[in-house]
Formats: structure tokens, C-alpha cells, sequence
């Protein structure tokens, strides 16, 4: 890591262009309007990442009244979990090459259109086996999100902007989890169940609508001025051709990011998962009690997605490099996480939410800069790519967690050892990436022939 005084070559080359753009458009006294466009694909994205996590809500908002009228058992529930995240696991390589081949404008459409389908299918199952298909199909689908998101931020902001851009979208994750619980209930009690996951579904259609009117490539925008293109191309430009997508598992920059999800996101699973569960066992609540502790907890987390991104995003406005703000960003986050490994010791209900949603606060705010490194590092044309395979060891951690959790609470009965797992995993995240990626130099990756 370095004295944050240094500039990298990204870094170097982005305030060269800058000032080299910039200050010959700026006449005395006259201040240059950029332009704000970019900020309205940035809200589709937004209500992109919410919709995607209403959808994956609907069935745990769901749980009891399904399993009272299917007659499932909690190993039958779980199998569908498992069915979800294994195919998340897969769409995660599968759809951000896809996202990469095709392009974000049609990708992300295409994804959309799928996983929405998807969600509404589950209306129309009537046995475990018809819910684990629409389950698993709705994974893979929605494991599109991210390597489109990603990607286009990487198309629509300059480096200097993604994590803050980056830490907008993803606060959608939480803003969904919030409302799930409250548009979900109200639906099943008017119209029933189904038409639940009908109407959460058909939301990715008035999306759709949007996201065709507006999205274009930069270069290629009516709506975008020559003064915000100018800012939004104002880092060096990326070579373009194709990239195997073996190819990149050949670089240190792809197992930075790797291994930084495979530490990490299972954490944010087990917060998923488990936290309820956890605020009924250990202080008592009812099930109609955990609405408010839960949503105190993501508007906690909408925070900290949104200013883990802003302060690298800040620090890199105020001279420091790319290197020096995002590795500053992620320290503050994985020490900000610390305290949730004494959680399972608070005695007061809503301490422990704080320390939880502090925690959660922390995760997202990590992950806003980790997601960003994949921009920093590659060419656009590789970012949906990397990131899917990243996502993919996410998954595949968060599986494992899943089964770790499990036999330390049947073997112990305690939050223990969770809750030191999710205090550490970010500090030991921190050291790899630093490890692999000491000064997040760009990878040289020259074109390949068609």
C-alpha cells in the first residue's frame, strides 16, 4: 500500500487528462458545466439491484405460509436455498459472459427479462421439485446483475467516480430487503401468494421500459453532453478485442478479486440467512416482532454502501491514488466490522442490532470498493466477466458458510464462532488483496484475434 501521495499510472494518466481536457474549455470567471446524465443511468441501476432483491425476498417472506400449505419441512427449504445459490453460483460466469459478449444495453435486458419470468413462475408451481426449478432458474437469471452493473458503471463514470457510483446501485440490495417485507405481506393477504411473486415479477417489465428509453453507450447518447462525455472518458481509453475468459484466471488482478468475494460475501449470506434467527433465539423476539430490528439494520447498511463508496471516491478528488483510496476504503471497512464478533455477548436487543447493522454497514461499503477494483484493473470488455467469476466464488463460499453455520449451532448451540468468522473474514480479505495486488496495477491484456 502506498503513502497515498504517489500517483499510479491510472491515476497519473486520469489527472493528466483532466487537466489537459478540461482546463482548456474553462474560460475565466466561467465555471464548465459538466453534466449530471450519468447519474440517471446510475438510478436504473438502482432500481435494477432493488427489484433483484425483491425477488429473491418474496420466498423467505414467504417461508411459513408456503411450508403450512406445501407441507415442507425446514431440510425441504433448504434444498431450495441450495438450489438457488448453486445456480447463482454458475449464472455468475455463465451470464457476465454472456453480459461481455453481447453487450450491457441488450445483457442486462436479456437478464432481466429472464430471471422477471422467472420470479413469476413460481406462481405456477404446485410441488417442491416445481418450486426448485423456478427457484434455480431465478439464480442464474439474477446473477446477471452485477457483472452488468459493474460493467456499466465502468462504461459511465471515470475512475474517480465508480466506487461512490458503484455504492449508489448497491445500496438497491438493501432498499429491497426493506421493502419486500412490507409489499409482500400486504399482497399475500389481499390476493394470496401467488400473486406475490406475479407482481414482484412483472416489476422487471416497467423497468425494462425504462432501461431500453434511456441506455445507450456513452459515445452514443443523444441526452449526454460533449463536456460530460469528455469527463466520463477523461482516464486513458481501454484496447478493445476479445478476451478468453480462461485467459483471465492467468491474472493476479482476477484472484484479487476472487478470493476477495470468497472471504467475504459469505458473510453477508450468514447476515442474510441467519440474523433473524439469531434475534429470536437469543433475545426472545417473535416472528411479527423482527420487522423493525431488520429494517433498522439495512437502512444502517444503505449508509455505509453509500459512503464506503464516497470516501475513496473523495480521497481520490483530493489527490490521493486510486491505490491508496480504495485499499484506505476497505481498511476502515474491515475494521468498522471488528466489534459484530462480540455480538453474540450483548444483552440489550438493540445493541446488538447496531453492532449487526454497523457490521452490515461495513460489508457493503467494502464491497462497493471491491467490486470497483475489477474497473480499476481491467478494460470494460473484461468486467463483466471478472466479476462474474468473482460472484461465482462468492457463491460458493456462501454455500460452504451455510453448512459451517449449521453444525456450530447444532454442535454448540451458540453465535460464537459465526460471529468471530464475520469479525475477522474482512481484515484477512484486506491482507490477500494487498498480497496479490500491492499497487492494483492494470493487467496487460492485449486483444485476441476473433
Amino acid at each position: 500500500m502506498d503513502d497515498g501521495h504517489t500517483t499510479d499510472k491510472s491515476g497519473a494518466a486520469a489527472s493528466t487528462l483532466d487537466s489537459a481536457s478540461f482546463q482548456s474549455q474553462i474560460k475565466p470567471g466561467i465555471p464548465l458545466r459538466i453534466g449530471h446524465f450519468r447519474w440517471v443511468i446510475c438510478a436504473l441501476l438502482l432500481f435494477g439491484t432493488t427489484k433483484n432483491y425483491m425477488d429473491r425476498q418474496v420466498l423467505g417472506v414467504l417461508k411459513t405460509t408456503l411450508q403450512q400449505d406445501f407441507g415442507w419441512n425446514e431440510i425441504d427449504y433448504s434444498n431450495l436455498v441450495f438450489a438457488f445459490q448453486a445456480a447463482y453460483a454458475l449464472g455468475m460466469v455463465v451470464v457476465g459472459r454472456l453480459i461481455d459478449r453481447l453487450g450491457t444495453r441488450l445483457g442486462y435486458a436479456l437478464a432481466m427479462v429472464f430471471w422477471s419470468l422467472a420470479s413469476i413462475a413460481h406462481a405456477f408451481a404446485g410441488s417442491l421439485a416445481g418450486f426448485a426449478i423456478a427457484r434455480a432458474s431465478l439464480g442464474f437469471g439474477e446473477a446477471g446483475i452485477f457483472p452488468a452493473s459493474i460493467k456499466t458503471v465502468a462504461e459511465w463514470f471515470p475512475k474517480k467516480e465508480r466506487a461512490l457510483a458503484t455504492g449508489i446501485f448497491n445500496a438497491g440490495t438493501n432498499i429491497g430487503a426493506i421493502a419486500t417485507p412490507f409489499i409482500v405481506p400486504w399482497i399475500t393477504v389481499h390476493w394470496g401468494w401467488r400473486w406475490a411473486f406475479i407482481l414482484t415479477g412483472a416489476l422487471g417489465f416497467v423497468w425494462l421500459v425504462f432501461w431500453l428509453w434511456l441506455y445507450r453507450k456513452p459515445e452514443e447518447h443523444p441526452r449526454l453532453s460533449k463536456a460530460e462525455l469528455d469527463f466520463i472518458r477523461s482516464d486513458p481509453a481501454d484496447p478493445t478485442g476479445r478476451i478468453k475468459w480462461i485467459r483471465l484466471l492467468s491474472y493476479r488482478q482476477t484472484w484479487t478479486f476472487m478470493l476477495g468475494k470468497f472471504m467475504t460475501d459469505p458473510i453477508w449470506w450468514f447476515y442474510l440467512f441467519w440474523v433473524p434467527d439469531f434475534l429470536q433465539r437469543q433475545h426472545g423476539l417473535a416472528l411479527m416482532q423482527i420487522g423493525a430490528p431488520i429494517m433498522v439494520i439495512y437502512l444502517i447498511a444503505d449508509v455505509g454502501s453509500v459512503a464506503g463508496g464516497w470516501l475513496s471516491s473523495w480521497l481520490i478528488h483530493h489527490g490521493k491514488s486510486v491505490n491508496f483510496a480504495r485499499k484506505t476504503a476497505l481498511l476502515i471497512c474491515a475494521v468498522s466490522v471488528v466489534p459484530i464478533a462480540f455480538a453474540y455477548r450483548v444483552e440489550s436487543m438493540w445493541g446488538a442490532v447496531l453492532l449487526v447493522g454497523l457490521a452490515a454497514a461495513a460489508h457493503q461499503g467494502f464491497s462497493a470498493n471491491l467490486y470497483t477494483l475489477t474497473s480499476d484493473m481491467f478494460p470494460s470488455r473484461a468486467v463483466g466477466s471478472v466479476v462474474g467469476i468473482g460472484g461465482m466464488a462468492g457463491a460458493i463460499g456462501g454455500m460452504l458458510i451455510a453448512k459451517i453455520v449449521g453444525y456450530a449451532l447444532q454442535w454448540t448451540g451458540s453465535y460464537k464462532i459465526p460471529f468471530f468468522m464475520a469479525g475477522s473474514a474482512y481484515l484477512l480479505a484486506v491482507g490477500v488483496i494487498h498480497l496479490m495486488s500491492p499497487r492494483l496495477e492494470p493487467a496487460s491484456i492485449a486483444a485476441e484475434p476473433s
